[in-house]
């Protein structure tokens, strides 16, 4: 979210739209659930004098850029190392019941995935991490491909990552691993997905970019904890609290999209049950009809970006 040789570790995505839809004007209280390297929150504070942020992330990287990136705030940005899972415990533990919004931005931050070492990307040769909180006591990647069944990769493979070929890596990296050959490395994945997945010359991204994204949402239970962060959240606003959240993956953005649905009151039971079971209730009112995506100049300046969806809503009184 910067550009200079810090700035160019990553540009917020879709900025201007998440200001709009979270209508800070002055002396506010917000949650940037995913703080990265700071970006959106710096924009917040320095857009709305008397603003306070409180920026939470899992990698304690990240949370030193933003450190030194925040500042100059000084007691208007608060930055904790936490999952947003926990932002109900989090804000309790500073004393705050409610706050005026909260931005989830669900990428991952360019700190990560520009690491050399940490295995996010294939495109350095680096050993298959890819936990986004090394403090957290999680299965690496790795840890996970050398624990798991043929059918449990490709299920893994398969719902994050979208990958048609899932079984065929799957089984290929359950036979290197069975020959005494496991798969450790970034390079060695690489190499043996692109040998696994047919591509065709309509493809615009590498063979491997599934495999690594499901295996990434894995290792960190990303579509886990997704849900009920998004009802905590909502909990946790004032009334007319704004909650903004930026995806990148489709099934991410369709659990955003029904759990949003559900709390505006739209029931997703079978039409024959006498009483709804699904939880609906009409407790927020959604601001965005169609998810809002990137413009062409931003995908261009940053082609990360092209996958970003944002769905806002407001909680109601």
């Amino acid at each position: 979210m910067f550009e200079n040789k810090d700035e160019n570790l990553h540009s917020s995505v879709l900025l201007n739209e998440t200001l709009h839809f979270l209508k800070a004007t002055g002396g506010e209280i917000f949650v940037d659930a995913t703080l990265g390297l700071g970006g959106h929150t710096e924009s917040i504070l320095e857009n709305n004098q008397g603003c306070k942020v409180i920026g939470i992330d899992q990698d304690t990287a990240a949370i030193e850029h933003a450190r030194a990136r925040l500042i100059k705030f000084g007691e208007r940005a608060v930055m904790i190392h936490a999952n947003f899972a926990d932002i109900k415990r989090i804000l309790k533990n500073t004393g705050i019941e409610n706050v005026d919004g909260i931005l989830a931005d669900l990428g991952v931050s360019s700190l990560q995935f520009d690491s050399e070492q940490r295995g996010f990307s294939f495109r350095f040769d680096a050993p298959l991490d890819m936990r986004m909180n090394l403090d957290a006591g999680i299965s690496t990647a790795a840890e996970l491909l050398a624990a798991l069944s043929v059918e449990e990769i490709a299920n893994i493979i398969y719902l994050y990552g979208e990958e048609r070929f899932s079984r065929r890596i799957a089984r290929r990296i359950v036979e290197k691993r069975e020959s005494g050959e496991p798969v450790t490395t970034t390079q060695q994945l690489v190499a043996l997905v692109e040998r696994s997945v047919k591509r065709s010359k309509k493809d615009k991204i590498h063979p491997a970019t599934r495999t690594f994204q499901a295996l990434r949402i894995a290792v960190n239970r990303e579509i886990e904890i997704l849900e009920q962060f998004v009802v905590d959240a909502i909990d946790s606003l004032k009334n007319d609290g704004r909650f903004v959240v930026i995806a990148f993956h489709s099934l991410e953005d369709r659990i955003v999209k029904h759990t949003f649905q559900r709390l505006s009151g739209k029931c997703f039971c079978p039409p024959r049950i006498p009483k709804c079971m699904c939880g609906a209730r009409k407790t927020v009112e959604i601001l965005t009809k169609k998810p809002i995506v990137p413009g062409e100049i931003e995908m261009r300046e940053n082609p990360r970006s092209r996958s970003a969806k944002l769905r806002a809503v407001r909680k109601m009184g």
